[in-house]
């Protein structure tokens, strides 16, 4: 349905006067007849019949004009909402995490203090890439079929952390077979780095001796540091070791490293930030 015969018809109806909606609406007389024709065939009922000079409502024009009376103002604002809407989408940058969601989420904070106003919308889902940039590793076998504009692939060492009060603190590297015996703080194997690091202990001849598990990378790190046992930290993902007494040492067998994958799309709607941030991202690496 023509949206401005809807809005001749109103003009009539509000004006009672075909001749005087006309002049209104800057329209000839006939074609402006010609239209309301049009209208009446198409939803197929009469409304206006004539009375003296003028016309009056037919049922069917009364109920039209009533709806018309809400109607009319929401397409007209249809543009500027369209519009807030834009706005929003141009400031929102999609991201899906599936990997070094800490070293991401610090960023984001550091990025919101330089563009107060971006906004961003998360999601971890393997099935998906309908994102503007995509945080994953080697370790995720993704069903999907990525369409990216860049891609960066960064090489993440992962260490032990141990106490610093440990006999291995003072090591400059370290075999993982040599804390086979060792408590581990480990991440739960819900989480893929946790899979990773028994992946790694397995490759060394053992299962670790877990007197720990968390999904939390902080509570991981104050349980070592209180001297309870030993863990991994990915070099990227978790962010600086702040804790004073843990040493961070380089394991020199198994190699224990994971690529981390970073790709922007090519995602419509596009966020106007979606790339700055991508290159933000990877400089903070």
């Amino acid at each position: 349905m023509d949206i401005q015969k809807l809005k001749y018809f109103y003009t009539i109806a509000k004006l009672e006067h075909v001749t005087r909606a006309a002049e209104e609406i800057h329209i000839s007389q006939p074609s402006l007849t010609q239209a309301m024709h049009l209208l009446e065939r198409e939803l197929g009922v009469p409304l206006f019949r004539k009375q003296g000079r003028g016309v009056v409502l037919t049922e069917f024009g009364v109920f039209l004009k009533q709806r018309l009376e809400v109607l009319l103002p929401e397409f007209d604002n249809l543009p500027t909402e369209i519009n807030q809407i834009k706005n929003v989408v141009n400031k929102t940058i999609k991201l899906n995490i599936l990997a070094a969601s800490t070293f991401v989420v610090n960023t984001i904070m550091k990025y919101k203090k330089i563009n107060p106003d971006v906004i961003f919308d998360f999601e971890q889902n393997d099935l998906t890439s309908d994102c503007d940039i995509l945080i994953t590793t080697n370790g995720i076998n993704s069903k999907t079929q990525k369409h990216y504009l860049k891609r960066c692939i960064k090489e993440e060492h992962i260490y032990l952390a141990v106490p610093k009060q440990s006999s291995y603190a003072q090591k400059n590297s370290i075999s993982l077979s040599e804390v086979k015996d060792e408590n581990f703080i480990m991440l739960s194997n819900s989480r893929l780095f946790g899979v990773i690091c028994n992946k790694f202990c397995s490759i060394a001849g053992f299962s670790p001796k877990i007197l720990f598990e968390s999904d939390s990378p902080s509570a991981v790190q104050n349980i070592i540091g209180m001297g309870a046992g030993v863990s991994f930290w990915p070099e990227y993902s978790w962010g600086k070791m702040k804790n004073k007494n843990i040493v961070l040492l380089p394991i020199s067998s198994p190699i224990c490293q994971r690529d981390l994958i970073f790709e922007l799309h090519d995602r419509l709607p596009t966020s106007k930030y979606a790339e700055d941030f991508y290159n933000y991202l990877l400089k903070q690496i």
